[in-house]
């Protein structure tokens, strides 16, 4: 079964992401903030990170720059999932190492769209 960190500081957020990731046979794992969940990549590298932008703590952009130097920390596929929609935005999302962007908000088509072009499903 794959994996998949939800990285975002809306509990609302995680629930929905949660829900749909299960449904995709997802093993899910939460985290409020960037620092949390490098913690977490610390503990089992994920298979995928759905990560938002803004968070207290640390935010999306630092915790993609400081996975992408942990070993290992290249594979997972990291999707963006955020209301960022400037074109600079995305530019450093996937200058920092992002495979994919969404915008909020999502659905379970736009999940399991994305995650398919990352070949995830």
């Amino acid at each position: 079964m794959k994996s998949c960190l939800i990285v975002d500081d809306s509990k609302v957020i995680r629930m929905v992401a949660r829900k749909i990731l299960q449904g995709l046979s997802f093993e899910v794992e939460e985290a409020v903030d960037g620092k949390v969940a490098l913690e977490a990549c610390k503990r089992k590298m994920p298979d995928a990170v759905l990560l938002d932008w803004r968070m207290p703590v640390m935010d999306g952009i630092e915790f993609l720059r400081q996975l992408r130097k942990l070993a290992g920390g290249t594979a997972p596929r990291v999707l963006f999932c955020t209301t960022e929609n400037e074109l600079e935005h995305i530019k450093q999302a996937v200058e920092a190492g992002a495979d994919e962007y969404i915008m909020k908000p999502f659905d379970s088509e736009i999940i399991q769209a994305k995650f398919s072009q990352v070949g995830l499903l």
